[in-house]
């Protein structure tokens, strides 16, 4: 999901209202194009197997977990994420584990039990990105991986023009046409040009203990996929 973390109740309370539409209306605004990034994102990561253990945070509706799962993987997959009425739509889509409602920057999972943490597009609207990245790194196990689809503030010409110029117009106009507020539109374009860039994203991964970190473009720039990994243990 969009939202995950110690936001405001305000924000929280807007993005609760949009979740029976949250799926739809993100399909619409992309023009499909999120479910491909999924799908591209889980193709850069060794598939897990059926005994890996796998974290979809900030996960919403689950549809991060539901790509890797339609990739083949057979791993649990646990929905973590602190909007119950998201959570709820990602239970018939049988992913696994029951979800779990969290606060990412202080998620009551153990230390050292993920193979993988997902995290789509929530990790831009965390009070503090540092801190984020310091508790995926501590919920995975040596050796295993954090995957990052995120908006990210734009760095190229293109999508500097998308998130400029033609975000700000068509997205909020859509979402508001489809029955879904226009504030929550708005505050997603504000978050993406006040975020950092990917390559500052993995810089901090970097500087949290992250190695082997690669970015990786989709769509001009729109949004990228940032891989890590934690180290496995020395010897």
């Amino acid at each position: 999901g969009y939202l995950c973390g110690s936001m405001s109740r305000a924000i929280r309370t807007m993005f609760d209202a949009i979740a029976r539409r949250y799926d739809r209306l993100n399909h619409v605004l992309s023009l499909g194009r999120d479910l491909a990034w999924r799908r591209a994102a889980v193709r850069m990561l060794p598939l897990p197997g059926r005994e890996a253990v796998v974290l979809d945070l900030c996960g919403g509706t689950g549809d991060f977990a539901a790509a890797l799962r339609g990739a083949g993987s057979a791993a649990a997959c646990v929905i973590g994420d602190f909007s119950r009425p998201m959570l709820a739509l990602s239970v018939p889509k049988r992913l696994g584990a029951p979800p779990v409602v969290l606060d990412a920057l202080r998620p009551p999972l153990r230390p050292g039990s993920f193979d993988l943490v997902l995290c789509g597009f929530g990790m831009r609207n965390l009070d503090d990105t540092a801190a984020g990245i310091r508790a995926v790194h501590d919920l995975l196990k040596p050796g295993g991986a954090f995957v990052t689809l995120e908006f990210f503030r734009p760095s190229g010409l293109f999508s500097r023009f998308f998130y400029g110029v033609l975000a700000p117009l068509f997205i909020p106009l859509t979402g508001g046409l489809l029955g879904s507020r226009r504030t929550a539109y708005e505050y997603l374009v504000t978050s993406v040009r006040n975020f950092r860039t990917a390559d500052e994203y993995a810089a901090l991964c970097r500087a949290q203990g992250f190695t082997d970190v690669l970015v990786r473009a989709h769509d001009f720039g729109i949004a990228h996929t940032v891989c890590a990994t934690r180290p496995a243990r020395a010897g």
